[in-house]
């Protein structure tokens, strides 16, 4: 999960009308719930703390280490959510569950560094350091990570374009997601969809079924309402301005 080179119809009917709801929005999730307070990880609970202990802390600012290019000068303050001063530290999962939702948020990673975005704790929406690169996989910023299946990747879906900024610059996702549907007896009868997905401003993913959950979700059983969890062990990331707003009714 590292990047290579530097130099580099009734549901069809719903899901339309998901993305009817993307379409022309500069920024998604606008007025939904603010995930992050700002200060602390109220709101939040972890997975492999025990392993990988809790580092994450506010930040006022991140910057790269001009000294060290793979790590962040963290200036103290609130407002930006950051994995610690080492980058390696255990994933960060949200109270509130969600179903059907739009998403915004925007982060940063310094050069060569790795995280993600999981929706339902399930479905991941990669963060890579993929500036410059000419070809992109499933596995570079913006992909719909692969599910893991007979020991191998299968089903990734790269982005259609590459829209990944030089480290140490802020980016965003702004997505659309739809939760799988099950019958009364529990039974899967649509898949969970990605209806859209924008890396800073540009659509790079659109009405993308998913199978099943991607590789690394928390339990890699399929439901009609999860968590956000966000990735916090495979290298330094800061994260600030996320929001989730509801589509369901529930």
């Amino acid at each position: 999960m590292t990047r290579q080179s530097w130099s580099r119809m009734g549901a069809w009917a719903m899901t339309v009308g998901l993305l009817a709801i993307s379409t022309g929005c500069s920024g998604t999730a606008g007025g939904g719930i603010k995930l992050f307070n700002g200060q602390d990880l109220t709101g939040w609970t972890t997975r492999h703390e025990d392993r990988l202990g809790n580092a994450w802390q506010s930040a006022a600012a991140v910057s790269v280490d001009p000294d060290n290019s793979r790590q962040f000068i963290i200036t103290p303050g609130t407002g930006i959510l950051v994995n610690g001063p080492t980058g390696k530290t255990c994933d960060i999962i949200s109270v509130q569950e969600f179903g059907d939702c739009e998403l915004h948020v925007e982060w940063v990673v310094p050069e060569g560094s790795n995280s993600g975005v999981y929706f339902m704790g399930e479905y991941e929406i990669q963060i890579l350091d993929s500036y410059g690169k000419d070809k992109v996989t499933f596995s570079d910023a913006g992909g719909i990570y692969a599910r893991w299946i007979n020991e191998q990747n299968v089903e990734g879906h790269p982005p259609r374009v590459n829209a990944a900024r030089a480290p140490g610059q802020w980016q965003s996702f702004d997505v659309v997601f739809r939760a799988p549907r099950f019958d009364v007896t529990g039974k899967k009868i649509e898949n969970a969809r990605f209806v859209s997905v924008r890396h800073n401003g540009k659509l790079i993913h659109e009405n993308v079924s998913l199978n099943g959950p991607t590789r690394g979700g928390l339990t890699g059983v399929e439901k009609p309402r999860g968590p956000i969890m966000l990735q916090g062990d495979h290298g330094p990331v800061a994260f600030r301005n996320l929001r989730v707003k509801p589509l369901d009714k529930e």
